[in-house]
């Protein structure tokens, strides 16, 4: 239980920065309270007391202005930022390290019994103001946009964005991957920006390291054929790179900001 508590505390800090200290989490955060009166609650669901499971999770709602029902299974590590106003129905499933922001709905759109809320795999992130209503799931990974009303499977790494919900990045391809990890290395950071939006200098610096790739295939290429040819072809090794190097780009982003 308190591994479990501790998993939850440190949910918080690795999610919102503005969190200083383990007494304030525990004091100040009402997502955490709200998803400590639930474990209880749920506890106690699955125990067969299902009065003082619906009354534990009404008076959370009362202190926290968050809404949880006790049958609803909710993994490790879940994080509600702010929180207010986000609604979890009874067959919701939501797995591990999920990020709900304040006024989410996961709810249903039949009064038939069995199976009628989402289930969220690991890493969803919704944002605020959304919805997500009907028994159907919402892929590993996949991010769902602010005010966004989602009634359809999201496939895995998707993004999801508008009213009805649509696609508009499906999940991440290799390049794309590899792209973003030589950004992280130079310290570059295109915040804010999605396809929806780009950003003109975010998008010259992404053509340039796709060029930048497309040139080491290249040579990798031509050293494999100069291999073939001659045998006695050494093809030394590149020198790597040093994170020092790229300080001043992460202090000048860090100013920007």
């Amino acid at each position: 239980m308190f591994e479990g508590l501790k998993e939850d505390v440190q949910s918080v800090f690795h999610r919102d920065p503005a969190a200083r200290n383990t007494f304030e989490v525990l004091t100040n955060y009402p997502g955490l309270h709200a998803l400590l009166f639930h474990r209880l609650s749920h506890w106690l669901w699955g125990l067969g007391l299902k009065w003082l499971a619906r009354t534990i999770s009404t008076l959370a709602r009362w202190l926290t202005g968050i809404e949880i029902h006790p049958g609803a299974q909710i993994g490790r590590r879940f994080f509600i930022d702010h929180g207010m106003g986000v609604v979890i129905g009874e067959t919701t499933v939501i797995g591990d390290d999920v990020t709900l922001y304040q006024g989410v709905t996961l709810g249903g759109t039949s009064w038939n019994k069995g199976k009628r809320h989402p289930t969220l795999g690991n890493g969803v992130v919704v944002g605020a103001g959304a919805k997500i209503l009907g028994p159907f799931e919402v892929g590993e990974g996949a991010k769902i946009g602010s005010n966004s009303v989602v009634t359809k499977e999201v496939p895995p790494g998707a993004t999801v964005v508008g009213i009805p919900g649509r696609v508009i990045v499906k999940q991440k391809s290799d390049q794309d991957v590899r792209r973003r990890e030589m950004e992280e290395r130079m310290g570059f950071d295109a915040y804010g920006v999605t396809d929806e939006m780009p950003d003109p200098m975010a998008r010259a610096m992404r053509s340039l390291l796709d060029h930048m790739h497309a040139v080491d295939d290249r040579i990798e290429n031509m050293c494999k054929a100069l291999q073939k040819v001659d045998a006695e072809y050494r093809n030394g090794a590149l020198p790597p790179l040093d994170d020092t190097d790229f300080d001043c780009v992460r202090d000048e982003r860090s100013k920007g900001r």
